[in-house]
C-alpha cells in the first residue's frame, strides 16, 4: 500500500522525522532550562554578581509611567494581548490569530536590598493573571459579557485574551545581571590620564596657552611634565566625581543560549513544569522513532 501511495508515504515518513526530531529538541530544550534554574541559586540585588543571575522579589511601579491593558483599560506594569477571529468553512471551524502585541515597557523589581530594571524583550514571559472572553467586536472596550448579550449586532465572533503584570506581584527573574555607574569600575589611572591629554590635543593652541611658559610655540619636556601632571590631577577628579553618582542595576536577555525568564510563580513551580514538558517531548521523539523504523521497513518490504 505503501508503494502504491508515494505521497501519503513520504508525507507520513515527514511527520513521523518531525516528531521524533522536534520532540528531541524540545526535550531537551526545556531539560536544560529546568537545569539552569534550579543550578543558578538566588541572589541579592545589591550584592549580585555581574553576569547570570537569578532574582526574586517583588514588582513596583516606574514613576511616570501611566500603563494601562490594550483590551481591558486596567492599569498594570506590563501586558500581552491577543485578539482571534473564528473562522468557518465547511466542516472547518477553528480560531486564528489577527492580532496580537507585548509590552515593552521595562519593569522594576525590588527585593528589599535594591532594585532592578529589566528590559522584558526576548523574555519568556508567564504572568499569573491572564483574561480570556468573546464579543463581537474587532477591538472591544474592557471585559465584554459573554453569552447571546455579547453577539448582538453582528454575527461575527472574536476571542480576546489579556496577560498582565501588577504592581505589589511577586516577580521571579533569571537573566543577564549588569550594575552600571563610574563606581563599579575600576579606576585604570595611566588610561584616564592618556583620555584627559587625547582631549587637550584636540585644542592645541588652548594646550600650549596653559602649559608653553616660554612662549615658543612648543612644549618641551618638562612642560610636556605638567602637562602629564595636570591630565592626572584631571582624571582623578572627574573619576571621584563620577564615583559619588549612584550605580543602578539592570536586566536583560543574556548573550549565550541560557533561559530570560521573567515569571510570577517561583523557581520550583517553573523547573517542575519543564520538566513535565521534557517529559512529553521525550514520548513524543520516540513515538516519532518507532514511527519512522515502522515506515522504514514497511516500505523497505
Amino acid at each position: 500500500m505503501m508503494q502504491s501511495d508515494p505521497i501519503g508515504f513520504f508525507l507520513a515518513l515527514s511527520f513521523a522525522l518531525g516528531a521524533f526530531l522536534g520532540g528531541g529538541w524540545w526535550c531537551l530544550r526545556r531539560w536544560s532550562q529546568a537545569r539552569h534554574l534550579l543550578d543558578t541559586p538566588t541572589s541579592k540585588i545589591r550584592s549580585a554578581a555581574q553576569g547570570y543571575v537569578e532574582l526574586y522579589g517583588v514588582l513596583e511601579a516606574l514613576p511616570d509611567m501611566q500603563i494601562r491593558g490594550p483590551l481591558t483599560g486596567k492599569p498594570c506594569v506590563w501586558w500581552r494581548f491577543r485578539i482571534e477571529e473564528y473562522r468557518s468553512s465547511g466542516k472547518k471551524r477553528n480560531w486564528r490569530v489577527i492580532e496580537s502585541g507585548a509590552s515593552d515597557a521595562w519593569l522594576r523589581l525590588a527585593d528589599g536590598t535594591g532594585e532592578c530594571l529589566i528590559d522584558p524583550r526576548g523574555a519568556e514571559i508567564r504572568a499569573a493573571v491572564r483574561e480570556v472572553w468573546e464579543g463581537s467586536q474587532r477591538h472591544p472596550l474592557g471585559p465584554a459579557k459573554t453569552g447571546l448579550f455579547s453577539f448582538l449586532g453582528g454575527g461575527q465572533r472574536y476571542r480576546y485574551s489579556e496577560e498582565r503584570f501588577h504592581v505589589g506581584q511577586p516577580l521571579y527573574a533569571i537573566g543577564d545581571f549588569r550594575t552600571l555607574g563610574a563606581s563599579q569600575q575600576g579606576f585604570d589611572r595611566h588610561a584616564a590620564q592618556g583620555e584627559v591629554i587625547r582631549e587637550w590635543k584636540g585644542d592645541y593652541a588652548g594646550l600650549l596657552r596653559r602649559f608653553d611658559s616660554d612662549g615658543n610655540g612648543e612644549l618641551d619636556e618638562q612642560e610636556w611634565n605638567r602637562v602629564r601632571l595636570a591630565a592626572q590631577l584631571e582624571a582623578e577628579d572627574r573619576h571621584r566625581h563620577k564615583a559619588a553618582e549612584p550605580a543602578w542595576h539592570q536586566m536583560g536577555k543574556p548573550a549565550e543560549r541560557q533561559p530570560f525568564i521573567l515569571s510570577n510563580s517561583g523557581e520550583d513551580e517553573l523547573a517542575r513544569h519543564f520538566y513535565w514538558q521534557a517529559a512529553a517531548g521525550a514520548v513524543l521523539c520516540v513515538a516519532g522513532a518507532v514511527a519512522t523504523a515502522w515506515l522504514l521497513g514497511v516500505q523497505h518490504w
